[in-house]
This record gives structure tokens, C-alpha cells and sequence, in this order.
């Protein structure tokens, strides 16, 4: 996935410019990113605080490490069963 030219904290801080009153179109240009991208972070990252991206990112991090580990289980568990059926 292609990494944003914005940090977590500058996103945030466009869509409390945007909820304070600034147009959405004069953030958009001020920033230099499209309206699309501006209502996409907003969708992702709406109502959060800085803290709460962090703790977003990190669930996010051990949620993707769970799953890994969930796929060798399971992979270890077919070798396993093929080796007990072909004995």
C-alpha cells in the first residue's frame, strides 16, 4: 500500500479545519489534495484525536501479526494432517 504524504496528525488537523468552518474546497487547496482524498481521511480518521490513531495503528499492527500466526497454525495443522494420513 502506498504510504500518504500526511502524517496521522496533519490529517486530523485538515478535518478540524474543515469542522471549525473552513470550506471544505479552501482546505483542500491549502493542503493540495483532492476533495475525494479530503473525504476519505475524513471517513477514516473522522472524530478521532492524535492518541486515538495511535492506538488505531497499533491494534491495527497486532491485529495483521494475529493473523499471520493464525495462518502457520493452520498451515502447520494440513502438513500435519497429510503426514498422518499418508503413513
Amino acid at each position: 500500500m502506498r504510504k500518504s504524504r500526511f502524517t496521522e496528525a496533519q490529517i486530523i488537523g485538515m478535518i478540524k479545519e474543515q469542522e471549525a468552518g473552513m470550506p471544505t474546497a479552501e482546505v483542500c487547496r491549502k493542503h493540495g489534495l483532492s476533495q475525494g482524498t479530503f473525504y476519505k481521511y475524513k471517513s477514516k480518521y473522522g472524530g478521532m484525536d492524535v492518541s486515538d490513531v495511535a492506538k488505531l495503528k497499533a491494534m491495527e499492527d497486532e491485529n495483521t501479526k494475529l493473523k499471520r500466526l493464525l495462518a502457520d497454525a493452520m498451515l502447520d495443522n494440513v502438513v500435519l494432517k497429510d503426514l498422518l494420513g499418508k503413513s
